[in-house]
């Protein structure tokens, strides 16, 4: 996650957030992607 996640600040700016927000939602496709592939890996060998 980028820098801004340990910050000592008790806010961050719409800006901040929306970068985290983004950071986040493509590790959570990437997730997805392996997931996918991984179940296609299970399925071919089944």
């Amino acid at each position: 996650m980028c820098e801004y996640a340990n910050s000592l600040r008790n806010f961050l700016t719409r800006e901040e957030k929306i970068e985290i927000l983004t950071a986040y939602k493509k590790n959570l496709e990437q997730e997805a992607k392996a997931v996918d592939e991984r179940i296609k890996d299970l399925q071919k060998n089944n």
